[in-house]
């Protein structure tokens, strides 16, 4: 142990509060730090409040934390993924801001700086990409499969949980204690006990473990549900392309996640037991932490990446009203990213000493693993080619992400080049880089896919000329923000730098936080547009399901879709089902045979965990052992407990089946057909006019 605490609260104290800081020295830097804890409060306390108010509570308990139904999980993961989403654009507001400053010293102090752009990266990555991404896999997934939900139903509860914990955690970091500076790579020793005592990496350490327990067990969930639990007669080969990214995502997340999980261990280990694994004394070497982290870090990338893909498969193939072009090779392009992504993580650190011999094998690597991408761009232009493209929402993030991607994978090239990435390593010309691929590469992709899918989940359309709005700021932003990143670094301006004395940084910088104030009023437009559809709701119901003249399973049931997903499993005998279905005339054929359907009961294990897990962490960033162990007996006999339950599902009778799905058939029935040009009227109920004959 590096201290030794007899305090019931270990080492938690009034100075670990951001207010105290504020009474003893008050400054712009403290005001900045409260506020910021503030604002998380006060957003508390209204939450609470509008819960009571409305009594929402019951319905709150009964039918979202303790669901195990996918689709509601998948919502919850969406929603906990932009309420991060808002902290970390804020935080990157914060230090565009003061770089643009930076000259005369600014407004924050170096360590709150460098608080910022750890819990920016870190929340980005873990607790903005991953939520939305494993988000949309939940809802569409088994819908895209025909099944009637994943695998592992209360696992897939689970794992929700342990995500949202170690989010938690990061949100209380902001009003006890203080977060890590060490980047959110973590690298020692800058995270080590001597260099940092504090809780701040503490705090990042047991987020990382917890959140990576949780994305673990929903890749063996999603890879076992695709494995298992497709509908009659989807073949591999029939599979939409999305199913196929993820099935590859899953099994980068199945291996890719335990070197990160070791690291952060080890690191504890470091911290907590004086061990050396990562110091340069005993033994120790933190290489191996590089190593380990990146041997995460770079899968990582495309476990984010790759369902993303998928997204932009459907939607393309969609909007342009044909059959998705290169199927197989596109199925090809993506296991061949998945495989040659654990070949490339050295070039992270080029510049750590490793030989030269080395740095050319790991370069070449990385230029190979741009082919697979180019052939999925080449394949999503030739599905545009001479299509009836509509460009909605979707397909402005689609045309941004391709003009902004390819930018970012050529400088990607450029960096896989040893020799150039010694002169450009560690400058704004890799932070340029990195944004250039994950905003346009992720993001944008998942911002596409919300704006798709959102009818599919509510049963109502969102706003379209916000959603427009929302996307051309998403899309300047970024460009005026990154863009003029890449010339600093060339200038030779180091990353994380909070200061400078470079006045010809000054311009770049500047317009570098203009474009962040863009990205800040997409986000709020982003919200507009949220409330406003949910304001005008009724007047963009789509109850039949298909109001985009979709193509693939999830669209041919209703919106939103029954608790049961579909009254009677579907039988698949070609690509595109339900759009082959559709060119038939059998989209919607009435079938007799129903069967009584069995679901999970709700629990509440999830929700239970998560707490659980979330005072866990909190008592072991604070060494209040007594907690520890107290806590930790309640897990192990919750989940031992909870195994003995064997009273575990319900029954949905075949009658009320039939009943509810032949009321639904005959309202589809008797209401017309809508074509494109009516589109976004209320005469779209979600029952479009196809456009496929003889694409399929």
């Amino acid at each position: 142990m590096n201290q030794t605490h007899s305090d019931l609260l270990g080492r938690l104290n009034l100075d670990s509060l951001p207010i105290t800081a504020l009474i003893k020295n008050p400054g712009t830097n403290e005001i900045v730090a409260n506020v910021a804890g503030l604002v998380m409060l006060v957003g508390v306390l209204v939450v609470l409040f509008i819960l009571t108010k409305f009594r929402l509570w019951r319905p709150l308990w009964s039918d979202w934390l303790t669901s195990t139904d996918h689709k509601k999980i998948g919502i919850m993961y969406v929603v906990f993924g932009i309420m991060m989403l808002a902290r970390g654009v804020i935080e990157g507001v914060v230090m565009r801001a003061q770089q643009a400053m930076g000259a005369g010293s600014g407004f924050l102090e170096p360590d709150h700086f460098a608080q910022l752009f750890s819990t920016h990266g870190t929340i980005m990555v873990f607790f903005v990409a991953v939520p939305f991404v494993l988000g949309y896999i939940n809802f569409v997934m088994p819908l895209q499969i025909g099944a009637r939900d994943v695998a592992f139903p209360v696992m897939n509860q689970i794992s929700l949980g342990l995500t949202v914990a170690a989010g938690m955690i990061l949100m209380v970091s902001l009003v006890v204690g203080e977060f890590s500076t060490g980047g959110w790579t973590a690298y020692p020793p800058y995270t080590g006990a001597r260099f940092n005592p504090g809780v701040g990496p503490d705090y990042w350490i047991w987020a990382i473990v917890v959140s990576g327990v949780g994305t673990t067990l929903s890749g063996i969930n999603f890879a076992v549900t695709i494995y298992k639990m497709r509908a009659p007669g989807m073949l591999l080969s029939r599979m939409p392309l999305f199913c196929w990214t993820v099935i590859c995502s899953s099994i980068l997340i199945i291996f890719a996640m335990p070197p990160l999980s070791v690291a952060a261990l080890l690191l504890g280990a470091d911290r907590y037991m004086d061990f050396h694994f990562f110091t340069n004394d005993l033994g120790g070497n933190m290489m191996n932490y590089a190593n380990l982290f990146w041997l995460f870090g770079h899968p990582e990338v495309y476990l984010l990446v790759l369902p993303v893909y998928g997204m932009y498969s459907e939607i393309v193939s969609t909007y342009s009203a044909k059959r998705l072009y290169g199927y197989l090779s596109l199925v090809i392009a993506t296991m061949s990213i998945a495989v040659l992504s654990f070949t490339v993580w050295l070039h992270h650190f080029f510049t750590m000493g490793q030989s030269a011999l080395i740095n050319a094998v790991f370069g070449i690597a990385t230029m190979l693993i741009a082919i697979p991408t180019g052939v999925k761009v080449y394949d999503w232009m030739a599905t545009m080619y001479r299509g009836r493209i509509r460009f909605n929402v979707p397909m402005i993030y689609l045309v941004g992400f391709l003009i902004l991607f390819v930018i970012g994978g050529l400088t990607g090239v450029i960096l896989a080049s040893p020799t150039v990435d010694f002169q450009v390593h560690n400058t704004l010309f890799l932070v340029a880089h990195f944004h250039n691929v994950l905003i346009p590469g992720v993001l944008f992709g998942l911002l596409a896919g919300y704006n798709y899918w959102f009818p599919k989940a509510f049963g109502f359309r969102l706003n379209e000329r916000l959603g427009k709005l929302t996307a051309y700021l998403w899309i300047v932003g970024f460009m005026i923000t990154f863009l003029p990143l890449y010339v600093v670094g060339l200038m030779g301006m180091p990353r994380r730098s909070y200061s400078y004395t470079d006045t010809e940084f000054v311009p770049w910088l500047v317009l570098a936080f203009i474009g962040a104030l863009m990205i800040l009023s997409a986000l709020l437009v982003f919200l507009e547009q949220l409330r406003v559809s949910i304001r005008d709701r009724d007047q963009n119901r789509v109850p039949f399901g298909d109001p985009w003249d979709a193509r693939t399973l999830e669209w041919s049931i209703s919106a939103p879709p029954p608790e049961y997903n579909f009254a009677i499993i579907p039988t698949v005998t070609k690509r595109d089902a339900f759009a082959e279905a559709k060119i038939t005339g059998q989209a919607y054929g009435s079938d007799d045979a129903y069967e009584d359907i069995k679901l999970p009961k709700n629990t509440p294990v999830g929700i239970m965990l998560c707490v659980l897990s979330g005072v866990w962490m909190f008592a072991l960033v604070w060494w209040i052992w007594w907690l520890v162990a107290l806590v930790t007996a309640l897990i192990f006999l919750l989940v031992i407990g909870w195994s003995f339950f064997v009273d575990n599902e319900r029954v949905i009778p075949a009658a009320q089946v039939r009943q509810e799905h032949q009321a639904w058939l005959a309202k589809l029935k008797a209401t017309p057909p809508v074509d494109r040009d009516k589109e976004f009227s209320p005469e779209n109920l979600g029952y479009a006019k196809t456009e496929l004959a003889g694409d399929a």
